[in-house]
């Protein structure tokens, strides 16, 4: 009887604390309110990552635990999307449709209050950014299995739209199917990128099971929600949206299995003092051009984490390259070695700079 009484105790007082955090959520939705106006009036841009990024670590420097400190991240992200949502709705365009991998991204990023639109290819999503029908676009650029995403890094070569943020999503592919049976499946759909991933797997347990590749998980998802005789493979997300059950879990075959997205807008982001810069550009083919290019980075030692190339598609023989480097384009060092970069190259293009994601 005592220990019923002692939990009914300790519920009324986790009670009370909700209503005192109810009573501070509404208390700060007001004051966010009285800051739209303020923007308004100046014209000022009312979303400011930067600000975001103040607020996510001083309150985790702050939190004396024992709430999880990543955890404070996703709380507040969640608050400040919420309360952006009572300003303005910010519309954000993602490579679609929705449940896809590129979904979770800017969910991830953005917080569930966004207005998330699903475009229907990576192109769609520049164009949407850049005619101003959405306020920022996501689009995945790499695999930590399958390598770059060609099409995102052609667009940089068009598009104006600089990278704002990065976001890693660790990708786990699940086995989905209307009755969760293995015997039921006669057939795999899936985009062909996570089939590549999960091969091995495949091979190993579904060795005679026909595999279609579809233009999307989220199709896939689709097709199998009206097919008791296949399996998709999509994000356990899908699952819920398209009442499916779950075969297998987590059946991709690198267990680091993260996507990088990249977060595109029409302003360049602010300095954050943990960033990264993108570059794009091309050289003149003569001897040694390889060492002079790497050189200006090499003599101020600044990190390259990253370099690509790919072919110049009006040119046979000629390539484009993409760096990544640690630094902001603001900062000195970064800022001439990226001049002198340009004395022996045919062209330069700063893509962005922006925080180094966490993983």
């Amino acid at each position: 009887m005592k220990e019923k009484q002692t939990l009914a105790k300790l519920r009324q007082e986790i009670d009370a604390v909700d209503d005192r955090i109810l009573e501070l959520l509404n208390e700060r939705a007001k004051l966010v309110m009285q800051v739209g106006a303020v923007k308004t009036e100046n014209r000022s841009d009312f979303h400011v990552p930067s600000r975001e990024r103040e607020i996510y670590e001083r309150l985790a420097a702050a939190n004396p635990g024992p709430f999880p400190a990543e955890a404070v991240r996703g709380v507040f992200r969640e608050i400040i999307s919420a309360s952006l949502a009572l300003e303005k709705p910010l519309k954000v365009a993602f490579l679609g449709p929705n449940a896809t991998f590129s979904h979770l991204a800017a969910m991830q990023h953005f917080g569930l209050s966004a207005s998330l639109s699903p475009e229907r290819s990576i192109p769609a999503v520049f164009e949407a950014v850049e005619k101003g029908e959405a306020y920022y676009g996501v689009v995945p650029v790499e695999n930590t299995t399958e390598g770059m995403i060609s099409h995102t890094l052609d667009m940089f070569m068009e598009s104006e739209l600089k990278i704002n943020a990065e976001v890693l999503l660790e990708v786990s592919h699940f086995l989905l199917s209307r009755t969760g049976r293995f015997e039921d499946i006669k057939k795999v759909y899936s985009h062909p990128q996570p089939l590549a991933q999960c091969r091995k797997w495949l091979a190993e347990n579904l060795p005679n099971v026909p595999l279609v590749d579809v233009a999307s998980t989220t199709l896939a998802a689709q097709i199998v929600a009206e097919d008791y005789t296949a399996a998709a493979i999509a994000s356990e997300y899908a699952s819920s949206i398209y009442n499916l059950k779950i075969v297998k879990a987590r059946i991709e075959d690198q267990v680091n299995n993260f996507t990088r997205f990249l977060v595109v807008g029409r302003k360049m982001a602010d300095r954050s003092g943990d960033d990264k810069t993108s570059l794009m550009f091309s050289v003149r083919d003569e001897p040694g051009i390889l060492h002079r290019m790497l050189e200006p980075f090499a003599k101020r030692g600044i990190n390259l984490s990253k370099i690509e190339s790919r072919p110049l598609k009006k040119k046979a023989w000629e390539y484009i390259f993409y760096l990544d480097l640690s630094g902001h384009i603001s900062d000195p060092a970064v800022g001439e070695a990226v001049q002198d970069l340009s004395t022996c190259c045919q062209f330069v293009k700063v893509l962005g700079s922006y925080p180094r994601a966490r993983q």
